[in-house]
């Protein structure tokens, strides 16, 4: 459950993070040669991470990330 209150861009940003994490690790599932990634998810990701002020600062945006989707306990 969301424990941090996002604006809709950085909810988007880290929505956008999360697609890009989900193909490629898809991709690494993939047999048969090196994982591709579609251009457009990893455009998506940018463009999300630049419309919420995010762009070079990854400090910040992990702990968005992490605070909206914390990682699951044992």
């Amino acid at each position: 459950m969301p424990t941090a209150v996002l604006t809709d861009r950085e909810r988007t940003a880290v929505q956008a993070y999360l697609r890009l994490l989900h193909t490629v690790r898809a991709a690494f599932d993939v047999e048969g040669g090196p994982p591709l990634v579609p251009p457009t998810v990893l455009a998506e990701a940018e463009q999300a991470l630049e419309r919420a002020g995010l762009t070079g600062n990854e400090e910040a945006f992990f702990r968005l990330l992490h605070n909206w989707c914390p990682e699951p306990g044992p």
